[in-house]
């Protein structure tokens, strides 16, 4: 016979109440995106306000390639939230405890030392959750990507760079974790500062050595040549005091066609990052275009060709260039990546605080099948990843409904800056060149888009473009 709610032990209506919650989210996600599928099987003709920045070809590749994203993402989601329970359900994080405390016996290690055991626990979830993740990504990448002509990798390419990222995951991964657990051991009673300093100084190292060490493991990072595009974004960087120091272009294109530009950096020490695709100028693919309209034409001169073929550039040209820059450094000049580590850090506070607060609850463990032994790692995982969910999920809702604030502030900037005329056309041809499909229903839109939707920054800036 069932136990009703108030017969329930309280780590059995823990356990069942981070269940209900975790199905609840996964529910509300699915039929936020059933209500986003719904536009797109049901919008399939350019709206009459998108007929002067949106041709009908691109705007039915767009739609079929979001439709197709759709349809993933509700299998991969609902696999991902049943594995998740069966986990639960079946005792799966108390198993892998202890199959990683009989690893380290097998070196004479006895249940004492804990850290090493958490390191050995980590590497077999994480092992774990790169092999069950990885054909959902051979999918995304090779079919969905692949069809729709974004995927430039090769699955040999693919899967060595999957082995690199797990390589260098664990390598950054494990020894930060053993000195977090070891703080947490010896810190006292005031440990939570302690563990809150060591996490805001390990991601400052982290966000300063990215670009630098990390990221050219796996893409090739040139600086921009000098050349009048260069001479412009240092001549932009000075006017508004952005302390730049490198430009650089990554080679994106080998992995995929998307388009990106980021800075980083500290204090006196920004860089700028350019993707190939974004730059009209480098991008492979419109070398390609340019190698066949040439043999096109080629052909029409010996009458062997009926029709050129369209030659339509991929990314931007150089004073778009400059009006992305200038919203992005926009964010930069109105404090918005300083807001953002601040949010960040007084939420990781706000975390190792409560975390300090809980761990000494036994029923917390009990709940989850650990009736021997409270881990630290695993009070991590326990509080930080089930007991905060519901707080998660309000706190990412509301960075989301502020990252659209900034990206329309940042926009106004490089308006500001002249750059509006710009600006207007290069995120046309970002949309265009990402297939981002420019209808959204609003309840999903406001729950997810971290960027407005196009038509509402198109407005923002003040209509179409003047010639």
């Amino acid at each position: 016979m069932l136990q009703t709610i108030s017969e329930l032990s309280i780590e059995n209506k823990i356990f069942y109440a981070v269940l209900v919650f975790s199905w609840t989210v996964y529910l509300w996600e699915a039929y936020l995106a059933y209500r986003q599928r719904r536009v797109y099987q049901t919008t399939t003709h350019v709206p009459v306000e998108l007929g002067k920045i949106m041709d009908a070809e691109t705007f039915e590749k767009s739609r079929l390639y979001q439709l197709d994203k759709s349809n993933f993402s509700f299998w991969s989601g609902l696999y991902s939230e049943t594995e998740g329970t069966l986990i639960l359900l079946l005792g799966g994080i108390p198993f892998v405890w202890r199959v990683s405390g009989a690893v380290i016996a097998r070196f004479g290690l006895g249940n004492e030392y804990e850290i090493s055991q958490s390191l050995v626990f980590l590497m077999l979830a994480t092992l774990f959750s790169a092999c069950t993740g990885l054909p959902w990504s051979i999918y995304n990448t090779f079919v969905i990507e692949e069809k729709h002509g974004f995927n430039q990798q090769t699955l040999g390419f693919f899967l060595k760079d999957a082995v690199k990222k797990f390589v260098v995951t664990q390598c950054i991964l494990l020894p930060v974790t053993s000195l977090l657990l070891y703080i947490i051991k010896i810190g006292g009673d005031y440990f939570f500062i302690y563990a809150w300093l060591f996490t805001l100084a390990v991601s400052l190292v982290l966000v300063t050595i990215y670009a630098d060490y990390i990221a050219p493991l796996f893409d090739k990072f040139t600086p921009l040549p000098e050349g009048e595009l260069k001479e412009e974004i240092e001549s932009m960087a000075k006017s508004i005091s952005f302390p730049l120091t490198k430009v650089y272009v990554v080679e994106g294109s080998k992995r995929s066609s998307h388009s990106n530009a980021y800075f980083y950096g500290f204090f006196k020490n920004k860089r700028i990052v350019l993707f190939d695709t974004l730059l009209e100028d480098y991008s492979p693919l419109n070398k390609v275009g340019e190698a066949e309209t040439e043999h096109s034409e080629e052909n029409d001169a010996e009458g062997e060709s009926k029709a050129k073929p369209k030659n339509k550039k991929q990314g931007c040209n150089n004073p778009e260039v400059l009006a992305v820059l200038g919203h992005e450094l926009g964010h930069w000049k109105l404090g918005h990546t300083v807001k953002n580590i601040v949010i960040s850090q007084m939420n990781s506070f706000l975390c190792f605080f409560l975390f300090a607060a809980l761990i000494g609850r036994k029923e917390l463990f009990l709940a989850f099948g650990f009736h021997d032994s409270q881990p630290t790692l695993i009070g991590l995982m326990i509080i930080f990843q089930f007991i905060f969910s519901p707080y998660n999920e309000l706190l990412s809702f509301c960075l989301t409904v502020l990252s659209r604030r900034f990206e329309f502030q940042a926009d106004a900037f490089a308006l500001g800056m002249g750059r509006a005329s710009e600006l207007y056309s290069a995120l046309i041809k970002l949309n265009k060149d990402n297939l981002g499909f420019p209808v959204a229903d609003w309840l999903f839109s406001t729950w997810h888009y971290s960027h407005p939707p196009l038509l509402e920054r198109l407005r923002a800036l003040g209509g179409p473009k003047q010639d």
